[in-house]
């Protein structure tokens, strides 16, 4: 019975222990030198916030934002569970204070706090995060939030997580420096490293990152180097601290071993976003209606007419004016004329109605708009891109103003008929405003380019 006993104690144990996978990789060529179950998708843990953390460093990179920028921390993020720094829904601090909690202590708190600053809210920042890890290549990875507490979808593999550290040392070598510290000021308090006993106890250590929790196990990634060799090992599923430190020394000891001391050194690409496609979203916007008074235009329209409040918000180039004066006289005489139906004149009224006094002196609506958006220095402005349609122009910049409301909430929207086909734009932005539009839709895979005065 005693047997019985302790046979269902060891199969229970082994039940409850978490997958083992590793990975080795010579961190100069991204040669792989060992691998065990290096492609099954396994829960990450705190691993997550390598992936947190290099889209913060893209999301500065790129102008969204600063090391100085100060976040307010929400309800949602003061209430994640520990390892946390103890942050107070309502209290402010810097980025920088947020980054070196997240590297450092592993805060969850901190890295939902870097998640909505980055992108307005986490699970948004979530889907950026895997987004940009598609373009890394790691494409058995998927993550769900900012601080890899358990999550059902929110995987990843040790081929993946080994991706992430090479491109963290090799991208952000300016920030790289924050893995190998100690302890750290995080703004509130001094914190310690969650992976101090293996940077202690390995000689050459200088990161990455731990992780750990009841699903996961105990997983690390950790890189070393020695003399001109580099090596970084990752590992899933350690039993505990000490059983996953002394099992990562000997993958990093197998990796020296087994790498050559000269290797031409082949730094990773920034990311590429091209042909990476965003987890599609379905947003629902109650659509506000403006009060316009009945318009006695004629049916007859040369295309499709959008929707009333759409027609109010999109910006007429100046450039057509001249083109599409005929149009415009005859919209300006039904607007002015009683409350009739109209009558289909002949070809040869409506030429002899126009002057070209009337065409100068028209319309003072169109004046107002150009001056708005060129007063103040706002003579920047966004495009993007080319449309076969009008309307599909305009609900394009609509959508975009939606989805942008921060940076976009000020300019004004214009479709210009051109050669290629219908240009979406935003027009009336300062330069800053345009630079940071465009960085910020870039960063989600929509295509933009800046346009200034001239453009």
């Amino acid at each position: 019975m005693g047997l019985c006993v302790l046979a269902f104690a060891v199969s229970a144990s082994s039940v409850a222990a978490a997958p083992y996978a590793a990975m080795v990789m010579d961190a100069r060529s991204g040669k792989v030198l060992h691998a065990r179950n290096a492609d099954t998708r396994l829960h990450p843990a705190s691993l997550t916030k390598m992936m947190t953390l290099y889209v913060t460093f893209e999301a500065i990179r790129r102008g969204e934002l600063t090391l100085d920028t100060k976040v307010k921390i929400s309800r949602k993020a003061a209430a994640e569970q520990p390892s946390k720094l103890g942050l107070k829904a309502g209290q402010r601090i810097a980025i920088r204070y947020l980054i070196r909690a997240a590297a450092v202590k592993s805060a969850n708190d901190a890295a939902t706090a870097l998640g909505e600053a980055v992108s307005g809210s986490e699970a948004t920042f979530a889907r950026r995060m895997t987004r940009t890890a598609k373009a890394l290549g790691m494409t058995n990875t998927t993550f769900k939030n900012a601080h890899g507490l358990t999550e059902s979808g929110h995987m990843s593999t040790a081929r993946d997580m080994t991706t992430l550290g090479r491109h963290m040392i090799y991208d952000y070598p300016q920030y790289y420096n924050l893995f190998s510290r100690q302890t750290t000021h995080a703004g509130v308090k001094q914190v310690s490293n969650t992976n101090r006993r293996f940077l202690q106890n390995y000689k050459g250590a200088d990161g990455i990152k731990t992780g750990y929790t009841r699903a996961a196990g105990f997983n690390l990634v950790a890189s070393a180097e020695k003399g001109n060799e580099r090596i970084i090992a990752t590992m899933f599923g350690g039993s505990s601290t000490a059983a996953r430190n002394a099992r990562v020394a000997e993958l990093l000891d197998m990796g020296f071993k087994r790498a050559p001391s000269n290797t031409a050194l082949r730094k990773p690409s920034l990311p590429s976003y091209r042909g990476v496609k965003e987890e599609p979203k379905i947003i629902k916007v109650k659509p506000t209606i403006t009060a316009v008074p009945r318009s006695p235009r004629p049916t007859e329209r040369p295309e499709a007419a959008p929707s009333p409040e759409m027609l109010l918000a999109v910006v007429k180039d100046v450039n057509e004016q001249v083109t599409s004066a005929r149009e415009e006289v005859q919209v300006a005489k039904a607007a002015s004329a009683p409350t009739v139906t109209p009558i289909k004149r002949p070809g040869n009224l409506v030429t002899a109605a126009l002057q070209p006094t009337e065409i100068v002196r028209k319309p003072a609506q169109r004046q107002i708009i150009t001056r708005a958006s060129t007063s103040g220095g706002r003579h920047w402005g966004i495009t993007l891109g080319y449309h076969t349609t009008r309307h599909s122009a305009e609900r394009m910049l609509l959508q975009t103003a939606l989805q942008e409301i921060e940076t976009l909430s000020d300019a004004l929207r214009k479709v210009a008929n051109k050669p290629k086909g219908w240009e979406a734009n935003f027009v009336g932005m300062t330069k800053e405003r345009a630079n940071l539009a465009c960085a910020r839709l870039e960063a989600r895979g929509q295509q933009c380019e800046t346009r200034g005065p001239t453009g």
